[in-house]
C-alpha cells in the first residue's frame, strides 16, 4: 500500500478494521451505538441520535460488497484528490463531507417518512467524486454497466442527478441517497468556501 497516500491509506485500513470488528461478531456492540440514527429514533424503539454518530457512521458497513465498492471507490478517487490536497486538507475535506452527508440525511428522510440507521462511508466517497471531477474534469470514468466512458465531469453531474432521481421518488429504498447527496453537497461548499484548494 506504499503507493497510496498516507490518508487514503489510513481511511482504508480503518474501515477494514472496524467491518472485521463487526463480522467476528461485535456488530450488535457497535450499530447501536455508532450507526447514525434519525431525531425521532428512540420514538421507534431505535436507539436515537447522538451527534459523534454523525462520523462514526462513515465507519461501519452492511456486508462485504457495500465495504468493497466503498472502499474501492476510496482507493480510486482518494489517492489523486490527496495528492493535490495534502494530508490535512485531504481528511478535513472527507470528513466535512461525511458529516455533511449525515446532516442530510437526517434532515431531509424523516420527511419521506423513512427511518432506521444509516451507515457506510459513501457520503465521504461522494464528496471525493465531486473534488475528483472538479480537480480532473476531463480524465476519462467509465460507467461498469453499461461499460460506457465519459468526462468524469460528465460522470459526476449525471450520478448526482440520477441519486437527486432515486432520493425524490424513493426508488433503491435502504440507500442512503440523500446523505450521497449531501456529501457532494458539503464537498462543494468547502471548495467554494473553506480551504480545501490547490497547493
Amino acid at each position: 500500500m506504499s503507493s497510496i497516500p498516507p490518508g487514503t491509506q489510513a481511511l482504508l485500513i480503518a474501515n477494514c478494521v472496524v467491518y472485521v470488528l463487526q463480522i467476528i461478531g461485535l456488530d450488535p456492540m457497535l450499530v447501536p451505538p455508532f450507526a447514525l440514527w434519525s431525531f425521532e429514533g428512540s420514538d421507534f424503539g431505535e436507539p436515537g441520535f447522538w451527534p459523534w454518530q454523525l462520523v462514526t457512521y462513515a465507519f461501519l458497513h452492511g456486508s462485504p460488497t457495500h465495504l468493497f465498492f466503498n472502499m474501492f471507490a476510496l482507493y480510486m478517487f482518494g489517492g489523486p484528490v490527496e495528492a493535490v490536497y495534502g494530508r490535512s486538507r485531504f481528511l478535513t475535506y472527507y470528513f466535512v463531507c461525511v458529516v455533511s452527508a449525515g446532516l442530510c440525511q437526517l434532515l431531509i428522510t424523516p420527511l419521506l417518512g423513512v427511518y432506521g440507521p444509516t451507515i457506510g462511508a459513501s457520503g465521504g466517497v461522494f464528496g471525493l467524486l465531486l473534488a475528483y471531477a472538479l480537480l480532473y474534469p476531463h480524465r476519462t470514468l467509465m460507467l461498469i454497466f453499461p461499460p460506457i466512458p465519459m468526462p468524469a465531469w460528465l460522470f459526476v453531474t449525471l450520478y448526482g442527478l440520477l441519486e437527486l432521481v432515486l432520493g425524490v421518488t424513493g426508488s433503491e429504498r435502504g440507500v442512503a441517497h440523500f446523505a450521497h447527496l449531501g456529501g457532494m453537497l458539503g464537498g462543494y461548499l468547502l471548495i467554494k468556501y473553506g480551504r480545501a484548494r490547490r497547493g
